[in-house]
C-alpha cells in the first residue's frame, strides 16, 4: 500500500512539473529576429514596417514577433512575403505572464525590518528627550522657588540667577529643536514603512504582465529570407515648423529650414529607420464607399430639420428646430439662429462624422464607415441650403488647405534616423531651402507706431510648405515668431522679420469739419502721416491706412480727396483692397530722411449722410 501511494504521488509530481514546464515554455517564447526598417508618421498614428528574418528550413514556419507595442491596432496587422516566402496568415495575440518576484519580496522584507529598527531607535530618542524636558521643567521650578526664598532673606545673587535662567532658556530651545527634528525623521520613516508594506502586499502574491505578439505563418522554399510585418500604432504624430534666416539684403538668399516636430510615445524605438511624414489619413479599405440615395424630408415653413446626430450610429436625427425665414448672418428675430450660424453647425457635425470614418475602417467596421461617410455628405449638402452665395463662392475660391485638413502630402526623408519613444517632442529636418528675397518695409500707423521689415518670397522648392509656426532670425539674431500659411510649390508668399527701430512713423488728425449741404450733413477729416528714416541707405516702404467703408453706398457716401502723394497703382491692391476703404502708398525713404526732412503723407476724406441720422459706431471687418 505504501509503495502504491508513493508511485501515485510521483506520477502527480511529474505531471505538475510537466505542466509548469509547458507554461514556462509558453512564457518564454523565442521571438524571431526582427528590426524596424521604415515608419510612416501620420497626424495621429504611425505605420511601422518590421523586417522579420525567416530561418533556412523549408516548409511551413511560424514566426513570432514579440513584444509588440502596447498601442498596436490589432486589425491593422498585415505581412508581405516574396518569391521565396509566401505569407499564409498573420494574427495578433496577447499572453499573460506571471513574473517571479521572490527576490524582490525578500528585499522588501529586509527593507521593512531595517526601517522598523530605525523607527524604534527614533521613538526611544523621543522618549528620552521628553524626560529631559520634564527634568528641565523641575529645574525651572526649583529656580523660581529659590529666587523667592533668597529674595525674602535679602541674599539674592543677580549674576547667578541670570546665569541659571539663561541656561534654562537656551537648553530648552535646543532640546525642543532636537525633539522636533527627531519627530520629523520618525514620521518620514513610518511613512516609508507603510509604503513598503503596501508594496510588499502587491508583490508577495506575484504579478502578471501582458505581452503582445504577432504570429506569422510562412510557407517558404529553401534558404534564409525575410518577410515584412506592417502595423499601425497610436500615440505618434508630427507637425511642421520652420526657421527663416536672413541678412536683410536682397542679394543674400533667405534660408528656410523646414522641420518636423515628432511626438513619439508608442513604447517602441525606431532605430536606424527610413522615416516618412504624411498628412494623409491611413485608410484600410481597398474599395470606395457605396453611394446611397439622398432622401429629402420636408417640414412646415419657418422650421427645418435639426442637425442632431445619434452618437451610437452617426445617423442624423430630425426633430423640428425653428429658424427665422430669410435670416442672415446677424441672426434671426427673437434670438433664433441665423442661416449662417446653422450652416456652420452642420459643417461641424459633418467633420465630426468624417473623423470617425477612418477609425471604423481601421477597426474593420466597413458598413458603419460607409454609413458615416454617406451621412456626412448628406449634412454637407443640407448645409449648402443655408450658406449664402458669397460664402459658397469664397469657399470655392479658397486655396486648398485654407480651411479643413489641407492637402495630402508626403515627405520621404533621405537618410535613416533613430527616433526613440519618449515623452518630449523630437525635431528633425525635412529640407533646407534657399529663397530669393525682395525686402521692403510696412507701416500701419493707425494700428502701431512700429515699422516692420518684410520679405516677398516664392516657394521655388518641390515641397508643399504646410501651415505651421515659424521662428525668424535676422543676421543671426532672433526677431520674433509668425504663423506660416499653406504655401504650394511655386507660390509666392510674404514673411516678416520683425521691427526696424531705425524707421519711425506717426499719424495725427490735422483738422475736421461738419457742414450741411442740402438735406445731408458732410463730415470732413484731414490726416497727416510722417515717416522718418535713420538708415544710411534708401528703403522702400508700404504705408497703409483706412477710411470708413459703407456696406450700402446709398446710406453713407465716403470719398478720399487730395492724397499726396497719390495712392498705389499696384493692380492687386486696386482690385482687392482699394474698394474696401483701405489706403496704400508706395514710397521710398531716402538716407537720413528725418526731422524737418521727414516724408509727409497728407490726405482727407468726406462722409456724407442724411442730416437726420447719426453714425452709431465703427466695426473692423
Amino acid at each position: 500500500m505504501f509503495v502504491r501511494f508513493s508511485v501515485l504521488a510521483l506520477g502527480l509530481a511529474l505531471s505538475a512539473s510537466a505542466a509548469r514546464t509547458g507554461a514556462q515554455d509558453q512564457d518564454r517564447v523565442k521571438p524571431a529576429t526582427s528590426k524596424v526598417v521604415a515608419v510612416t508618421v501620420y497626424a495621429n498614428t504611425a505605420l511601422v514596417t518590421r523586417e522579420v528574418s525567416v530561418p533556412e528550413a523549408a516548409g511551413l514556419t511560424e514566426l513570432v514577433v514579440s513584444p509588440m507595442p502596447p498601442l498596436t491596432m490589432q486589425s491593422s496587422l498585415y505581412a508581405e512575403g516574396n518569391d521565396n516566402n509566401r505569407v499564409l496568415s498573420v494574427r495578433f495575440r496577447t499572453r499573460s505572464i506571471a513574473e517571479d518576484t521572490r527576490e524582490e519580496v525578500r528585499k522588501l522584507e529586509t527593507e521593512i525590518k531595517t526601517l522598523q529598527a530605525k523607527a524604534q531607535t527614533l521613538d526611544a530618542d523621543m522618549k528620552a528627550m521628553g524626560e529631559n524636558l520634564k527634568l528641565l521643567d523641575k529645574l525651572e521650578g526649583f529656580t523660581a522657588k529659590s529666587l523667592e526664598h533668597l529674595s525674602d532673606k535679602g541674599q539674592l545673587d543677580p549674576e547667578k540667577i541670570i546665569s541659571l535662567a539663561k541656561f534654562v532658556q537656551e537648553d530648552r530651545a535646543k532640546r525642543t529643536k532636537d525633539q522636533l527634528l527627531v519627530k520629523q525623521q520618525l514620521d518620514e520613516v513610518q511613512a516609508k514603512v507603510a509604503f513598503t508594506q503596501r508594496l510588499l502586499g502587491e508583490r508577495a502574491g506575484g504579478s502578471i504582465r501582458t505581452e503582445r505578439d504577432a504570429v506569422i505563418v510562412v510557407d517558404k522554399k529553401a534558404g534564409a529570407g525575410t518577410v515584412k510585418l506592417n502595423y499601425l500604432v497610436g500615440s505618434a504624430s508630427w507637425r511642421p515648423q520652420y526657421k527663416f534666416r536672413a541678412t536683410g539684403k536682397d542679394k543674400d538668399a533667405v534660408v528656410a529650414e523646414y522641420q518636423a516636430a515628432i511626438d513619439q510615445r508608442t513604447g517602441e524605438d525606431w532605430t536606424n529607420a527610413l522615416i516618412t511624414l504624411s498628412t494623409a489619413q491611413p485608410l484600410l479599405n481597398a474599395a470606395p464607399p457605396d453611394l446611397k440615395a439622398l432622401a429629402v424630408n420636408v417640414s412646415p415653413v419657418g422650421t427645418v430639420a435639426a442637425a442632431a446626430v445619434d452618437p451610437s450610429t452617426g445617423v442624423p436625427v430630425p426633430p423640428a428646430k425653428p429658424v427665422a425665414p430669410g435670416a442672415s448672418a446677424g441672426g434671426g428675430p427673437g434670438g433664433m439662429p441665423s442661416a449662417t450660424e446653422y450652416a456652420k453647425d452642420l459643417d461641424k457635425l459633418s467633420k465630426n462624422l468624417r473623423s470617425q470614418v477612418a477609425d471604423n475602417y481601421r477597426e474593420k467596421n466597413e458598413q458603419k464607415a460607409n454609413d458615416l461617410a454617406n451621412n456626412a455628405a448628406a449634412l454637407e449638402q443640407f448645409r449648402d441650403l443655408f450658406a449664402t452665395k458669397e460664402e459658397l463662392t469664397a469657399a470655392a475660391a479658397a486655396p486648398e488647405g485654407a480651411a479643413g485638413d489641407g492637402p495630402s502630402v508626403t515627405y520621404k526623408l533621405p537618410t535613416r534616423l533613430t527616433v526613440p519613444s519618449r515623452s518630449d517632442e523630437q525635431v528633425i529636418e525635412i529640407a533646407k531651402i534657399e529663397l530669393s528675397p525682395k525686402f521692403y518695409y510696412k507701416a500701419v500707423p493707425v494700428l502701431t507706431p512700429n515699422v516692420y521689415r518684410l520679405a516677398d518670397l516664392t516657394n521655388t522648392s518641390e515641397f508643399v510648405l504646410l501651415a505651421g509656426d515659424a521662428t525668424m532670425y535676422l543676421n543671426g539674431d532672433f526677431v520674433g515668431q509668425t504663423r506660416l500659411p499653406l504655401v504650394a510649390a511655386g507660390k509666392p508668399f510674404t514673411v516678416g522679420f520683425g521691427v526696424d527701430p531705425q524707421l519711425q512713423v506717426s499719424r495725427i488728425l490735422v483738422d475736421k469739419t461738419r457742414t450741411t449741404q442740402g438735406g445731408n450733413q458732410v463730415l470732413t477729416f484731414k490726416y497727416r502721416i510722417r515717416l522718418s528714416s535713420y538708415k544710411n541707405a534708401a528703403v522702400p516702404v508700404q504705408v497703409w491706412d483706412r477710411t470708413p467703408h459703407a456696406e450700402t453706398a446709398q446710406t453713407i457716401a465716403v470719398n478720399v480727396l487730395n492724397p499726396k502723394p497719390e495712392l498705389s497703382t499696384d493692380p492687386l491692391y486696386v482690385r482687392d483692397e482699394k474698394a474696401r476703404g483701405l489706403l496704400r502708398w508706395d514710397v521710398t525713404l531716402e538716407p537720413k530722411q528725418n526731422g524737418e526732412k521727414a516724408l509727409t503723407i497728407d490726405y482727407e476724406f468726406k462722409m456724407e449722410l442724411d442730416k437726420n441720422v447719426n453714425i452709431g459706431g465703427f466695426l473692423a471687418k
